[in-house]
């Protein structure tokens, strides 16, 4: 058994954390609810045959988790895909296999492995199109000792989870990064 299926073995499932959440659960309900999956059949056949299962690197404080992880059970149910969940912050030795630029505990980071417990690709926490959306809305935020850098800040969070939890374009940018990176690895 590799070290990742032993990390898959102690993950919860979509269901148990989804159920356990306290922060954004109705608005990834939302996003589960209301996302249109693109009707890729040949691509989720080719997904299906990989018999691929999913490690999500999560929180439910996190909105880029919160907008990404019913993107990602949609197209884990079209491809027939086991998707589990870990607590970012109670599995840092996992976690920290997987720093976005090599410092950052950005989540959701998702690990794709094969039936043999290997990584295929990992995905996470965002899109590109994303990426840029979030840099254009953060940009003009005062230093982080400036006093006023707080309340700014959560504003500007405010304002991201919004549009996370409503904006089609934002999930399907999601869907189509995951895919591209899927792609690129089957």
């Amino acid at each position: 058994m590799t070290e990742l299926d032993n990390w898959f073995d102690q993950a919860m499932s979509a269901e148990v954390y989804i159920n356990d959440m306290e922060k954004h659960k109705e608005n990834l309900q939302n996003v589960y609810n209301n996302f249109a999956i693109p009707d890729d059949e040949e691509f989720f056949r080719r997904l299906e045959n990989k018999n691929l299962r999913a490690i999500v690197i999560t929180e439910d404080w996190c909105g880029d988790a919160m907008m990404n992880t019913p993107v990602l059970l949609h197209l884990a149910e079209k491809s027939h895909m086991e998707v589990r969940m870990l607590l970012r912050d109670s599995n840092l030795e996992l976690m920290d296999q997987y720093l976005t630029n090599g410092k950052s505990r950005s989540i959701p980071i998702i690990i794709f492995i094969d039936e043999n417990g290997e990584e295929v690709t990992h995905w996470g926490p965002r899109s590109e199109f994303i990426q840029k959306e979030v840099n254009e809305l953060m940009s003009g935020l005062p230093d982080k000792e400036d006093p006023k850098y707080k309340e700014k800040f959560t504003k500007k969070i405010s304002r991201l989870t919004a549009r996370f939890s409503t904006e089609a374009e934002l999930w399907q940018s999601a869907y189509q990064s995951m895919k591209k990176k899927l792609e690129e690895n089957l």
